[in-house]
């Protein structure tokens, strides 16, 4: 086999891995959260404990991910699409890790609050759960499909995200307000609900990556409802609580 066609099929090797370990990390951190929230539902510390665990996973692919991209920019110095996606990779993985971090949050939280009777109120956490986790797997699918109408779309579900998390403050708010024995717990959940309301901000990032990587466009710090033709809503508001 000539050198040039060897060379050639180990750099693709190491791209196709490269992909392989950020959906890896990617399922990671769903089952994460998936796994926090069962915690929560069926108020079982032991699984949150437990479940706090797959961050040392996820962490430890973070750093073999960096070393992949480090060693492919050094010897294969990659030009183009390849360049724009071992770099933005980079970014990436950074905004999966910050997800298994908030999936750590969550689980602290959910210990501390099976420490206390329950709340008895329930504010559709599994619902914001299930939005956010699905705006991370297709906005991954968007990504190993190079599918930049499906990574725009899922821009226009950040304020249906923002919204969902505002609903479910303002009701904890009123909770709080009405009975003050409840303050310890409604913030447990607040921060709950805030945790995942971040990661579909972490979603968002990496859809506005596959939009860079397919057209070379940063639209990054932009109004995402503008960038995709939706009004803004709320305009002039001094933004979300929390």
């Amino acid at each position: 086999m000539p050198q040039g066609q060897h060379t050639s099929r180990v750099y693709e090797n190491e791209l196709r891995t490269l992909r392989d370990r950020l959906l890896l990390m990617g399922s990671l951190v769903e089952e994460m959260i998936g796994k926090a929230m069962q915690a929560l539902a069926t108020r079982d510390t032991a699984l949150a404990r437990s479940t706090m665990k797959m961050d040392r996973r996820i962490n430890r692919l973070e750093c073999e991910i960096d070393d992949l991209c480090m060693r492919i920019l050094a010897m294969r110095q990659p030009v183009a699409s390849d360049l724009r996606f071992v770099t933005k990779a980079l970014k990436i993985v950074t905004d999966l890790e910050r997800i298994g971090d908030l999936g750590v949050n969550i689980c602290d939280r959910v210990a501390e609050l099976n420490e206390e009777p329950p709340l008895g109120a329930t504010f559709d956490l599994v619902a914001l759960a299930d939005e956010a986790t699905l705006v991370v797997h297709e906005a991954l699918d968007a990504l190993v499909e190079r599918d930049v109408d499906r990574a725009t779309e899922l821009l226009t579900r950040d304020e249906a995200i923002d919204e969902h998390y505002s609903e479910i403050w303002k009701r904890l708010l009123e909770l709080m307000t009405s009975d003050p024995t409840t303050i310890y717990r409604a913030t447990r959940i607040q921060s709950i609900a805030k945790y995942l309301e971040r990661i579909g901000d972490h979603a968002m990032n990496i859809a506005e990556t596959v939009v860079f990587l397919v057209t070379g466009k940063d639209i990054r710090h932009r109004n995402r409802r503008y960038e995709t033709g939706a009004p803004p809503a709320n305009e002039g508001a001094e933004g979300k609580p929390g």
